[in-house]
């Protein structure tokens, strides 16, 4: 049998040719490797402060914390922002820094991780990428924008129980606050519900809820629209219906707290246990909110808003909110919350000041 030729020149027997093609096959192998890679490296990474590496889909960042998703966990992993060394994302975000500016795109660390390169675009029908410098540190917000609705989502929920041997004291609270954030805005739904029952008085009831939905604006700036419900029987208050329409700023907003300012008006309908006639009045309203966040375990969350009545002189009102939290085992958390109701002009007699201290244990979504 005539023996094939080479393209040296040189006989290319049987075997000779099966080595060749077995080398051709491994050659194939070879130079697909680099595609698979490239393919397989088109996901975000991180490198950590003590040399760890963590490749993945990085979808959020709040409050100092980033959550990551992995091809090798079911959940999500939990990093403190500032154990970040150098990151390198391909995915594209809802960026937010400390100066309120807000821009839609992607960005890695340059300069041996000290710095961040941002490139990004105005809004998402604008075709002209640019190149934002910044540092780390002023990046206080991630969100993805493919991120489905269950990441854009939170929850909590906890529950309080006393009881008291004298005078057969039992008091139940609950708490519930869900909300949803997206690119340019949020929405909160919150409802918390105080029964207090004891042998030989009637039983006090405090109910408290509302829906408030806030559109963000540049340099910190965001709009604010809420409308709240009380009932407190402390105070003669059957129900209070409070919209609220303002504009607020954050004056801090950094990865450890942020402090925020806001006035507006609000309208007040108010039923009582012993009036007949409603009350509804105009009112204008001044407070402030700080919350603070990654420090350990706890965080810490305020605001104080008082409301001066337009179309009733004299009246004014404060409500005071203070809550404390311990996170002490993954979701779960035990919370000290303060809520002080002042009205200088209650329906009920002596009754100008009602307040709630709490203890409970919860789960956060």
């Amino acid at each position: 049998m005539a023996a094939r030729k080479s393209y040296d020149g040189k006989a290319l027997t049987a075997s000779g040719l099966c080595k060749r093609l077995g080398t051709i096959t491994v050659l194939i192998l070879i130079l697909s490797l680099p595609q698979r890679s490239v393919a397989q490296a088109k996901k975000d990474s991180l490198i950590l402060n003590n040399g760890d590496i963590i490749v993945g889909e990085l979808k959020s960042l709040d409050k100092g914390v980033l959550l990551m998703g992995t091809d090798y966990s079911d959940k999500d992993f939990a990093i403190e922002w500032s154990g970040v060394q150098k990151i390198f994302c391909v995915t594209r975000f809802l960026i937010t820094l400390q100066n309120g500016t807000r821009v839609n795109g992607s960005f890695a660390s340059v300069d041996s991780g000290k710095n961040i390169l941002i490139e990004a675009k105005l809004n998402h029908t604008d075709s002209v990428s640019y190149r934002l410098y910044t540092t780390r540190d002023e990046i206080v917000f991630l969100r993805g924008l493919k991120s489905d609705f269950w990441s854009r989502s939170y929850a909590s929920i906890d529950l309080g129980l006393n009881i008291t041997k004298a005078n057969n004291l039992r008091q139940l609270t609950s708490n519930f606050k869900m909300g949803y954030l997206a690119d340019k805005w949020s929405i909160d739904i919150y409802y918390s519900d105080l029964r207090s029952m004891q042998d030989s008085i009637a039983q006090t009831r405090r109910v408290e809820g509302g829906i408030s939905y806030r559109y963000y604006l540049p340099k910190d700036w965001y709009a604010g629209a809420s409308v709240t419900f009380l009932s407190n029987t402390e105070q003669a208050l059957k129900l209070r219906t409070t919209g609220k329409l303002g504009m607020y700023k954050f004056l801090v907003h950094t990865n450890k707290k942020y402090l925020s300012t806001g006035a507006g008006i609000s309208f007040n309908d108010e039923s009582y246990l012993n009036e007949k006639e409603p009350r509804n009045s105009m009112e204008a309203f001044l407070g402030y909110e700080l919350n603070l966040f990654n420090i350990g375990d706890f965080s810490l969350f305020n605001n104080i808003y008082g409301y001066k009545s337009l179309s009733s002189d004299g009246r004014w009102r404060t409500d005071l909110k203070l809550d404390v939290k311990y996170e002490f085992f993954k979701d779960f958390y035990a919370k000290m919350n303060l809520t002080v109701n002042y009205d200088n002009r209650p329906a009920a007699v002596n009754k100008e000041t009602d307040y709630v201290f709490g203890f409970n244990i919860g789960w956060e979504l």
